[in-house]
C-alpha cells in the first residue's frame, strides 16, 4: 500500500510541476486559452467613473487619457499574471482532489479483505 501511495503522490507532483513550469513553452494550450479568456473577461469589466459635477473639459480629457492608458498598457500584463496563477492553482486543486480520491480508493480496496477476515 505504501508503494501505491508513493506512486500516486509522485504522479501528482510530476503533473503539478508540468502544470506550473511547462505552460509557458510558446505553444498555445488549453491552459493558455483559459488564461486569455479570463484576462479578457476581467478587462472587459472595467468600471466607469461618473463625475458628481460637470467636470472641466481639460480635466475630463486628462482623466480619459489616464484611464485609457491604464486599461490598455498597465492592467493587461498584471491581470494576465494574476489569472495565470489563479488558473494554475485551480488546476492543482483539481489534481489534489483526484489524488485524494485515488488514495481513498486504495484504502478502501485494502480494507475490504481485512474486514471480511475479521467477520469470518
Amino acid at each position: 500500500m505504501k508503494k501505491q501511495f508513493r506512486e500516486l503522490l509522485h504522479r501528482y507532483k510530476v503533473e503539478a510541476f508540468k502544470l506550473t513550469h511547462h505552460a509557458e513553452n510558446g505553444a498555445p494550450s488549453a491552459l493558455a486559452s483559459e488564461i486569455v479568456h479570463h484576462t479578457e473577461e476581467a478587462l472587459n469589466n472595467a468600471y466607469h467613473y461618473h463625475f458628481h459635477q460637470d467636470p472641466n473639459p481639460d480635466r475630463l480629457e486628462t482623466f480619459t487619457m489616464i484611464k485609457n492608458f491604464t486599461l490598455e498598457a498597465l492592467l493587461p500584463p498584471v491581470v494576465e499574471k494574476v489569472m495565470r496563477r489563479v488558473v494554475q492553482l485551480e488546476k492543482q486543486q483539481q489534481l489534489m482532489f483526484q489524488l485524494v480520491d485515488e488514495l481513498l480508493e486504495v484504502l478502501s480496496e485494502e480494507e475490504g479483505p481485512v474486514q471480511a477476515r475479521e467477520v469470518g
